[in-house]
């Protein structure tokens, strides 16, 4: 099948390169290795495993993948909407030390850059700021006081549609609305993908409005090569998702290519790429710079027969609906998965800091305590009695992904200890924090099984084909061009260049949106500089069909140069 672009997977990047570029004429596909989903279809439970993990070759189509590396335990999302389904709704901008950070700072002024981008896609994926203040809030508030750092606690800006008691919501340019939108149940099951049209996922703006277009969207497709032609443009090779003999393989032919696939995704497929000597000429910096946000995943749980009397329901609201600064470069939020969401409640473990024999201590500390942690670590109610909290920093630390053959023969992705300071295995403020927190709900403190052998757990993988000034410094150029295949694109997390300190779907989006604003319209001469050039400032270029018509909300339409 022929196409003037196809795009591997739908997440953030992927929906926003679809929908523009069908605004400007191109004729789209989208290749997703997961599955699609109605609302109805979401899992109720994590427990659902087979509708919430991703593992294909079991048979299990969810929307949470988890990935095991050597240096970092990965979580992200699968499914037509990528990590909209299962991510937290959460959209922060970056924290200062993003705009300049070592990797791009020299190549272009990315604040100036980057701002219209950042209003267009706010307006685009509906970030509202959180209204209410939940239980959770109030006890980290309360943390926030004792740590010095309380004017630094407010409520999250969400994608998520609240709407009023009683209101339906009708709109006729978004997928998400209807007769049925009556506004968030604050029900807390965001991650576990929302049941109740609530959540503002892609296949309700960016990808809903790419369909209405004429973008064809292959689900369960998964790209395994991606090959130049003779003549120009590209041959992208699939397969059905966790076929295990019947492979299903379909050949796409286009004319440019834009890899979306999640920063993991996105590596791997251009790692096996360059091994088999299928795409010569790729940058050497492939992999470096890959970041996990320098992230914690901790919390702090209270003993089920002691919530059980104190009526204690820490799901009440979204995903995450707040969160404040201990320092100017790490961040804290409250997490919460819904009712009977427990099945994440299997990695929890004692609270250890980091150091020599960090396992040792943990066994110990379980072993001193067994009936408080028999209480707090058993699964039943853990969504209801704990509060999770994700501490990310602004750190320039990072590891590189390499694409290496396993004892087994099949070549897998692994990491080792990049640039800067070694990835964190371990953040102080955070487990002060979370002992803090412990204290104030009258709980216990805890980590995470993979902690205590010094493995951090990641939900924001990002960077390894960062943004440079040529191949020597990174992997594409400012307006997303792979080095050396101009007509290759990378848009997704794996762009990012720096740690962001908060939660990236936002600058994902932004990048995304900034990136396809100079694609010209099809036919037409591209402002783009050739590849090689040195940089300049490009004005964006408006679509000759947008998706909706004058007059429409303002949301869909491109920023002002």
């Amino acid at each position: 099948m022929a196409y003037n672009v196809v795009v591997i997977g739908s997440g953030f990047g992927g929906s926003v390169a679809a929908l523009r570029l069908a605004e400007k004429g191109y004729r789209v596909a989208v290749l997703e290795a997961g599955r699609r989903f109605a609302d109805d279809e979401f899992p109720g439970t994590s427990w659902r495993v087979r509708r919430w993990l991703w593992a294909p070759r079991l048979g299990c189509f969810g929307i949470q993948r988890i990935n095991l590396l050597r240096n970092i335990l990965v979580l992200s999302g699968a499914g037509v909407g990528g990590g909209s389904l299962v991510y937290a709704n959460t959209l922060y901008e970056p924290l200062p030390d993003f705009y300049v950070g070592p990797q791009w700072r020299d190549v272009a002024d990315w604040r100036a850059e980057l701002a219209p981008y950042f209003d267009q896609a706010k307006r685009m994926l509906g970030v509202a700021t959180y209204g209410r203040s939940t239980a959770a809030d109030l006890a980290m508030r309360a943390v926030a006081e004792k740590m010095g750092v309380g004017h630094t606690f407010h409520a999250a800006p969400v994608g998520v549609h609240f709407g009023r008691p009683g209101e339906m919501v009708a709109d006729p340019y978004f997928g998400g609305a209807g007769p049925d939108r009556a506004g968030c149940r604050h029900c807390g099951s965001c991650m576990t993908g929302c049941r109740h049209n609530a959540k503002n996922t892609l296949p309700k703006n960016y990808l809903h409005l790419a369909e209405r277009l004429g973008v064809d969207v292959f689900p369960l497709t998964t790209a395994t090569a991606v090959s130049p032609r003779s003549g120009g443009g590209y041959t992208i090779e699939t397969v059905r998702t966790g076929a295990w003999l019947a492979q299903h393989r379909q050949i796409f032919e286009a004319d440019e290519v834009v890899l979306a696939a999640g920063a993991l995704g996105t590596q791997r497929l251009l790692h096996r790429m360059r091994a088999t000597g299928t795409l010569p000429g790729l940058s050497a910096r492939l992999g470096a710079l890959t970041r996990t946000n320098s992230e914690a995943i901790l919390g702090a749980a209270v003993p089920r027969g002691q919530a059980r009397r104190r009526g204690l329901d820490y799901t009440d609201g979204v995903a995450i609906t707040s969160s404040f600064h201990p320092d100017a470069r790490t961040h804290l939020e409250p997490v919460r998965y819904g009712k009977g969401a427990n099945a994440m409640g299997l990695l929890q473990s004692a609270l250890t800091d980091g150091g020599p024999w960090r396992l040792g201590r943990a066994l110990a500390e379980l072993l001193r305590h067994p009936l408080r942690y028999g209480r707090v670590l058993t699964p039943r109610g853990w969504s209801e009695r704990t509060i999770i909290v994700l501490v990310m920093q602004s750190l320039n630390n990072s590891l590189n992904v390499h694409y290496r053959r396993s004892w087994y023969g099949r070549h897998r992705l692994t990491t080792t200890q990049g640039h800067g300071a070694p990835n964190p295995t371990w953040i102080p403020q955070g487990h002060q924090a979370v002992r803090l927190l412990a204290e104030e709900i009258g709980g216990v403190p805890g980590g995470s099984w993979s902690d205590a052998v010094n493995i951090p757990i990641t939900a924001h993988i990002l960077g390894g084909c960062v943004i440079g000034a040529d191949a020597s410094s990174g992997v594409i150029d400012a307006y997303h061009r792979v080095f050396g295949h101009p007509a290759l694109h990378v848009v997704d997390g794996a762009a990012v260049s720096a740690n962001l300190g908060v939660n990236p779907a936002l600058t994902i989006t932004a990048q995304a949106e900034r990136a396809m604003a100079f694609w010209p319209n099809h036919g037409e001469p591209d402002p783009r500089p050739a590849q090689g050039s040195p940089y300049r400032r490009v004005a964006p270029v408006s679509p000759h069909r947008p998706a909706v018509p004058d007059g429409a909300p303002a949301a869909l339409r491109l920023p002002a140069n």
